[in-house]
């Protein structure tokens, strides 16, 4: 179906067909936004051409360490520059991404390592005891300890392992990306809360991934060069994507490693931040800030919040702070936000409780997401017959028609 009768000459090749994957957006960004801030991070700020570069060291560098194509690099990393270079570093060699959250118990954190075979283990040093004690819960086979310290945020190197700042010191700036034969290729790993048994590990691959990113510059009315503040954790969802979105626009992304009202505030008055994802709890975080932790800013600030929907006076008093908040919502299984609220002029007058109805609903497909998968055969094994979720592997499926 939709075949001309003559296709002779019109297979695929490399002159007309590249496989679809986020990493292109920061191949793009090192030429075209050479010299745009990337990455900020207090007194750290990267250009597109260092951030470029650094995520080049760190594939460089995990190759150095034996990492192969297809194998798995975790984290335990709170939203900090090493965090998000890891988004493209690790896929750069070939690897696979595994944020882990760093909230988790050590069995459950040790579970994680062993079910997907981690290789090696980006730490942060406030969580490298949580780190070191599922390592020897894993045993024989568990990954190697890379520390990333942090010493502007109290945690300074502990000594006990190779750091971070060295590996990527000693790498190659000029490394070749390993770029996807086929866009149906694992990208990241990602493991559900576990609520109803072990963490179900759930595969990302790389059109998903590409593809919401487009998406959400859509939804999300996103123009060029914003100001992103990354609060949604990147073990969640890969902080629903927007990692890899921003240098499609080559917009900065502003890392925070502790969400609190203050450090919100400040980001919006000092570095402009013009959009944020977060939980409704972050909303009333803000509301509910004190007068020292607030600041001015003159501009609307576009918010995402996913979950249960904001409170009517939540919504009504944070939009009045200066906050345009899209109720959105997805899972692991679709790459983080599927759905949105798709907001309509006619209701621009409604309010209070009738606007925060309105803003509750979140049915309509996100463009470039018309089509979702959410269970597949795996999944329908369970129901058939009882396999635990922590015995099976999904793959994400995210996928536009066509």
């Amino acid at each position: 179906m939709g075949w001309m009768t003559n296709e002779d000459g019109l297979d695929k090749c490399r002159a007309n067909y590249v496989a679809l994957t986020p990493l292109s957006h920061l191949q793009r960004a090192a030429t075209v936004f050479h010299d745009v801030t990337a990455v900020s991070y207090g007194a750290m700020s990267l250009t597109y051409a260092q951030y470029h570069a650094r995520c080049s060291r760190l594939a460089s560098g995990l190759v150095k360490l034996g990492v192969s194509p297809g194998q798995v690099v975790a984290t335990l990393l709170p939203n900090v520059p090493a965090q998000a270079e890891a988004h493209f570093g690790v896929p750069a060699c070939g690897a696979v991404l595994n944020t882990i959250n760093t909230r988790l118990d050590v069995d459950t954190v040790a579970y994680i390592l062993d079910h997907g075979e981690a290789r090696v283990l980006l730490a942060d040093t406030q969580f490298i005891e949580l780190a070191e004690a599922a390592c020897a819960q894993a045993g024989e086979h568990a990954p190697m300890i890379i520390e990333v310290p942090d010493p502007s945020a109290g945690y300074p190197a502990s000594g006990r392992h190779r750091e971070y700042e060295d590996l990527i010191a000693e790498a190659d700036p000029q490394f070749t990306w390993v770029m996807p034969e086929d866009e149906w290729e694992s990208l990241a790993l990602n493991y559900t809360s576990g609520t109803t048994g072990r963490p179900k590990g759930v595969v990302y691959h790389h059109r998903g991934a590409y593809l919401m990113t487009m998406g959400t510059v859509i939804s999300w009315r996103m123009v060029m060069r914003p100001v992103f503040m990354q609060i949604v954790p990147l073990f969640h969802c890969n902080g629903w994507n927007h990692t890899w979105m921003m240098p499609l626009l080559g917009g900065t992304l502003v890392c925070c490693r502790d969400v609190t009202a203050a450090a919100i505030y400040d980001a919006i008055a000092d570095l402009g931040v013009t959009h944020f994802g977060g939980a409704p709890i972050v909303l009333n975080m803000l509301v509910n800030a004190q007068q020292n932790e607030r600041r001015a800013f003159d501009h609307t600030v576009e918010v995402f919040t996913a979950g249960a929907p904001p409170a009517p006076a939540t919504l009504s008093k944070i939009e009045a702070l200066g906050f345009n908040v899209t109720q959105v919502y997805g899972l692991t299984e679709t790459y983080g936000h599927v759905t949105e609220c798709l907001w309509d002029p006619a209701w621009d007058n409604a309010e209070g409780a009738a606007r925060a109805a309105i803003k509750a609903r979140q049915g309509v497909a996100m463009p470039m997401m018309e089509e979702i998968t959410v269970l597949d055969d795996q999944m329908a094994q369970v129901a058939r017959d009882g396999t635990t979720q922590g015995e099976i592997m999904i793959r994400g499926n995210a996928v536009m028609k066509g």
